[in-house]
C-alpha cells in the first residue's frame, strides 16, 4: 500500500523537477530588448537658415521709356516681350518736323554767317578810317556792336541746329538697358507727349535679384562671414526641374525693420537661362557656412535625461551603455554629436524606453543616417 502511494509522489516530483528544468532552460535562451540602431557617420554639412525664409525675385534694373519730343509713333521695332540689347531700335517718332527746324535752323546759321563776315570787313574798314581820324568813336563803336551783335546770333544758329539735331536723334528711342519688354502702352500711329506718356517699361533680368529677409539674430553672423567670403544662396519653387538657381549674397539693409524684427537682404543670381521671374515667390536658402568632419546620428537617437543629453551605444557585447554627448544643429532628421561619440560607434535610435546601463539587446533592424543636404544654424 506504501509502495502504491510513493509512486504518484515520486512521479509529481519528477514533473515539478523536469519543469522547472525547462523553464531555467528557457530563461537562459530570452532574448534581449529589441531594438533598432544607427551608426554615426562623419560627413561635412553646410550651415543654413531655418526655417528658409520666402523671398520674391526682383529685376536687376527696371527702365520706363517716354518719349522726350512730342509726336507720332511712326514705326515700332520689337515684339511685346522679347529680349532687347542696350542701344536697340524700339520706337521712331515721326522724324519730319525735327527735320523741318533743322534745316531752318541751319539756313539762319549760313544768312547769319554771312552777315557776321559782311560785318567783320566793315569793322576792319572803319578801323582804318578811324586810324586816320576821318571817323568819329562813336561810329567806330556801333560798328564793333553791330559786330558782336551778329556774332551772337550766330551762336544762337549753332545752339538752334544743336537743339534740332537731338530732337531728331530723340526721333529714334533705343533700349537703354538689356532686358525684356513688357506690355505696349502706344502704338503705331498715337501721338504722344513727352514726358507724360509711357511706352514701354523693360526689366533687366539678366542677372537678377532675389530679395529676403532673415531674423535679426542671424545679422552678426551674416556680417562675419560676409567679411571672409562670399554667402552663397539658392532658391527653390514650385514645378522646379533640375537644380536650384545659384546665387551670392550681395546686399544687407542699413537698418532692422523694427515693426518685423528682421533684416532685409537681396541675393544676385546669374539666372542666365532664365528660371527666375521678376515677382516670383521663392523658399531661400543662405548658406552661412560648413562644418567639417562633423558627426551625425539620427535626431531620435539623443535622449534628454537629468544630467543632460544622452545616447545609448550599443557595445560589442550586445549590451548598452548611457554616453552623454553634447550636440550641435539639426537638420532633417539628423543631430550633430560634437563630443561624446565616435565615427563608426552603433547608437539606438528606438526602444530605448525598455533600456538601462548593461541591459542586453537584440538588433530589429539597422539603420543608416541620411546625410542632409545641409544643415541648421542655430539663432
Amino acid at each position: 500500500m506504501k509502495n502504491f502511494i510513493l509512486i504518484p509522489i515520486l512521479t509529481l516530483v519528477a514533473a515539478m523537477l523536469a519543469n522547472g528544468c525547462s523553464r531555467n532552460a528557457n530563461k537562459g535562451m530570452v532574448a534581449g530588448a529589441p531594438v533598432l540602431v544607427a551608426q554615426a557617420v562623419e560627413t561635412n554639412l553646410p550651415v543654413q537658415i531655418d526655417p528658409p525664409p520666402v523671398g520674391h525675385v526682383m529685376p536687376y534694373s527696371t527702365v520706363t521709356i517716354h518719349s522726350q519730343i512730342q509726336g507720332m509713333i511712326s514705326e515700332v521695332h520689337f515684339q511685346e516681350g522679347q529680349e532687347v540689347k542696350k542701344g536697340d531700335l524700339l520706337f521712331t517718332i515721326d522724324p519730319r518736323p525735327a527735320q523741318a527746324a533743322l534745316d531752318q535752323a541751319s539756313a539762319a546759321l549760313e544768312r547769319d554767317s554771312a552777315q557776321l563776315e559782311y560785318a567783320k570787313i566793315n569793322f576792319a574798314r572803319e578801323q582804318k578810317l578811324f586810324d586816320e581820324k576821318l571817323i568819329s568813336q562813336d561810329e567806330l563803336d556801333t560798328n564793333r556792336a553791330n559786330q558782336d551783335a551778329l556774332a551772337g546770333t550766330v551762336a544762337a544758329d549753332r545752339a538752334a541746329i544743336t537743339n534740332a539735331l537731338l530732337s531728331l536723334d530723340y526721333c529714334l528711342i533705343r533700349a537703354p538697358i538689356d532686358g525684356r519688354t513688357g506690355n505696349l502702352q502706344s502704338y503705331a500711329g498715337n501721338v504722344v507727349k513727352a514726358p507724360d506718356d509711357i511706352l514701354l517699361t523693360i526689366n533687366q533680368i539678366h542677372p537678377i535679384y532675389v530679395a529676403f529677409a532673415v531674423p535679426e539674430q542671424y545679422l552678426p553672423v551674416i556680417k562675419k562671414e560676409m567679411q571672409e567670403k562670399t554667402l552663397k544662396v539658392s532658391a527653390t519653387f514650385q514645378n522646379q526641374e533640375g537644380p536650384p538657381p545659384q546665387g551670392d549674397l550681395t546686399f544687407v539693409d542699413n537698418s532692422v525693420d523694427m515693426t518685423t524684427g528682421t533684416i532685409q537682404l537681396k541675393a544676385t543670381f546669374p539666372n542666365e537661362t532664365s528660371e527666375l521671374w521678376p515677382g516670383q515667390f521663392v523658399q531661400v536658402t543662405l548658406t552661412l557656412s560648413e562644418l567639417t568632419d562633423a558627426i551625425i546620428v539620427p535626431a531620435q537617437a539623443v535622449q534628454t535625461g537629468q544630467n543632460g543629453q544622452f545616447v545609448y551605444v550599443v557595445k560589442p557585447d550586445q549590451t548598452v551603455e548611457e554616453r552623454p554627448v553634447t550636440v550641435g544643429i539639426t537638420y532633417q532628421g539628423a543631430t550633430v554629436v560634437q563630443s561624446g561619440l565616435k565615427t563608426g560607434e552603433t547608437v539606438v535610435t528606438d526602444g530605448q524606453l525598455r533600456l538601462a546601463p548593461g541591459v542586453k539587446v537584440t538588433v530589429k533592424s539597422s539603420i543608416q543616417p541620411a546625410v542632409p543636404a545641409s544643415a541648421t544654424a542655430a539663432p
